[in-house]
């Protein structure tokens, strides 16, 4: 027998290669099995899809109408979106979360980019950039659907909740849509040098800046204990129940959490969560010694070290071990390169990148930019290779878990 979509020697796993819709349509008569992707691989390959089908008493005349319905349903949304592609075929669009501190000094001096550059530009550019605390469930919409044409063509986000979320972005990385456009072939030497390389090997992911985490430590609650010096010195048991984090800024609390597990193991969560003792916005973090139960020391954002006084208590101290960072990064779509360019090269330039550097202590990867750091300041990074190799999503709600674990336990003990 033989028929548009299919003959007899096909097999299950045949067929679903060939059609996706088909693995729905399985399902629903009873193969349950085939939504597994290892399993439709193994079984799929041993037994025809005629044969499934008399093994379910399912008419194939039947089965085969429902097929052609499911693809032709398909095919339609198909021709719908790529109609939209070629409406849209000379419009770029942009979309970022910029850290509040930046947010509008870059978009501004974007603007003033677009401004002076709009007669060389052949197209027509759509963008929207808003504050990271603003988090990114405006674009889980977009980001969601199936089609990577509804994808904008440039994505700027801080941390890896985003762009490592493989029910996320897994299914676009996997079809080879970005590429590292910047052209930069070296890095600043804060982030290329004999013990960190920011650069992604595989020139899909670029980055512009980081952000750096560090520490102020007040002195008056400090007590008989060693003043801390590194992120080791935070975990030696020293200080359960007596730093502050920054659990509300995501992108950076999560970025801490990972490379605490890659440095220190569970282990170092675990001290980690015992050590917590309150969560703070690190505007509140720079006050904190005015709280009448004050944390010992506060983990923060480099940038607000700035609004410290000299009359405050507080230490700010650059870990001797590596400020953890987490990443601005860039993703430009491929096939979108040429329009492209232009707007990454800003965003990569010196201009940009002393704006995040300068005013807003985000040092910069730009290798012009002098980001006025010590050459003893080094950075913490946890490398492509551990990045690659890691479901990071699912990485992150395990390291937050073990963290959450044992926090509650020492607060409960205490209590």
């Amino acid at each position: 027998m033989e028929n548009k979509y299919f003959d007899e020697k096909d097999t299950l796993y045949d067929i679903t290669e060939k059609y996706n819709e088909s693995i729905e349509l399985l399902v629903s008569i009873g193969f349950e099995n085939i939504k597994d992707e290892s399993q439709r691989k193994s079984m799929g390959r041993a037994i025809t899809l005629v044969n499934a089908l008399k093994m379910k008493n399912i008419n194939i005349d039947d089965f085969t109408a429902r097929l052609e319905e499911a693809v032709a349903e398909k095919e339609k949304e198909q021709k719908e979106i790529s109609g939209l592609s070629l409406k849209d075929e000379k419009t770029v669009k942009i979309a970022g979360l910029l850290p509040c501190p930046i947010k509008i000094p870059l978009t501004e001096r974007f603007e003033e980019f677009i401004e002076q550059n709009k007669e060389k530009m052949d197209f027509e550019l759509e963008y929207e950039f808003k504050a990271a605390s603003f988090g990114i469930d405006w674009l889980k919409d977009i980001i969601e659907s199936d089609s990577a044409n509804l994808l904008p063509d440039l994505f700027i986000s801080a941390g890896f909740d985003m762009f490592f979320d493989k029910e996320l972005f897994g299914k676009y990385k996997n079809q080879d849509l970005f590429k590292d456009i910047t052209g930069i072939e070296k890095y600043n030497k804060d982030f290329e040098n004999d013990y960190i390389n920011l650069r992604d090997p595989d020139r899909e992911y670029s980055m512009i800046a980081v952000v750096a985490a560090v520490f102020l430590v007040n002195k008056s609650e400090l007590g008989d204990r060693p003043f801390p010096t590194s992120w080791k010195d935070l975990l030696n048991g020293d200080f359960e129940n007596s730093i502050s984090l920054p659990i509300s800024d995501f992108d950076l609390f999560n970025s801490i959490l990972l490379h605490i597990y890659n440095k220190f193991g569970e282990e170092g969560l675990v001290k980690l969560g015992r050590a917590f003792k309150s969560n703070m916005h690190p505007s509140e973090m720079v006050k904190s010694d005015r709280k009448p139960d004050k944390p010992v020391i506060t983990i923060m954002p480099y940038f607000f070290t700035k609004m410290l006084t000299d009359k405050s208590p507080l230490t700010p101290v650059w870990p001797s071990d590596g400020a953890i960072i987490s990443p601005i990064f860039m993703l430009s779509k491929t096939e979108k390169s040429k329009q492209l360019k232009p707007i990454v090269d800003f965003f990569a330039s010196k201009a940009a990148g002393e704006i995040m550097s300068h005013e807003g202590r985000f040092p910069s990867v730009n290798p012009d930019v002098d980001n006025r750091l010590p050459e003893e300041n080094k950075f913490m990074w946890v490398g492509w290779d551990f990045i690659k190799s890691h479901d990071i999503s699912k990485l992150i709600v395990k390291c937050e878990q073990i963290f959450n674990d044992a926090s509650d336990e020492s607060k409960g003990g205490k209590a």
